[in-house]
């Protein structure tokens, strides 16, 4: 899988791209990331990549030449399964989304940046726009790594034992249970008996009903989501 990022500021994204489950898929060549400074297609001899908006709103935006330019020059290159763009408005990143779009063979980010890009880009660009919550970030940019990282941790081989992905939060609609290690007994805190029990049809019931139980007390919306 191939996922090329548009940024401003390349620089955030070089410390989480490069470490932990990203670089070994890198490494593995299970996953390509290439990271492109938008003001290499900046306009002028200062590279000018923002503007005031219309309007007289206070902020910079983006423009679309920059973006025009750099999407176009990628798409005559290769064929992308999806241009997606990391906003506050988007609709909610989830894992459901992830697995998919990890199936895909090219996909292109968008950074936002400063008071945003111009509508545009959106309207004539942009395929889909995600949010990964309800608050506001300085750029897209950790947005970017954050999609990244859960995309690329799903692809085959990325992981080097497939069924500790396949039990995260949220892979079935619910969150994890609780999980434990040695020592069995700490400080007079106790590892719950059936994991130590060596009965496993006993130990999956248990990891069924903590999911079950701890989505329910802490994001009951994901169980209304399922109805």
């Amino acid at each position: 899988m191939r996922i090329d990022i548009i940024t401003v500021l390349p620089e955030i994204l070089n410390g989480p791209l490069n470490h932990s489950i990203v670089k070994k898929a890198i490494d593995k060549k299970i996953a390509e990331i290439y990271i492109h400074d938008l003001r290499d297609y900046g306009l002028g001899k200062h590279k000018q990549v923002d503007d005031y908006p219309y309007g007289g709103e206070a902020g910079m935006v983006i423009m679309i030449e920059p973006v025009y330019n750099l999407i176009s020059k990628l798409k005559s290159e290769r064929n992308y399964n999806l241009i997606l763009y990391t906003s506050p408005d988007g609709k909610p990143w989830n894992q459901k989304e992830a697995n998919m779009i990890s199936t895909f063979k090219n996909i292109i980010i968008l950074c936002g940046h400063y008071k945003g890009i111009d509508h545009r880009i959106r309207e004539n660009l942009i395929d889909t726009e995600y949010s990964i919550g309800d608050f506001v970030l300085s750029g897209g940019e950790l947005a970017a790594a954050m999609i990244c990282d859960s995309i690329v941790r799903v692809l085959p081989g990325a992981i080097g034992n497939v069924e500790s992905a396949l039990s995260d939060s949220f892979q079935d609609g619910l969150l994890a249970p609780p999980v434990y290690t040695r020592p069995a007994v700490f400080n007079n805190w106790k590892v719950p008996d059936v994991l130590l029990s060596g009965n496993f049809g006993k130990i999956e019931t248990w990891k069924e009903n903590q999911s079950l139980n701890r989505t329910k007390k802490i994001r009951p919306d994901l169980l209304d989501n399922e109805v």
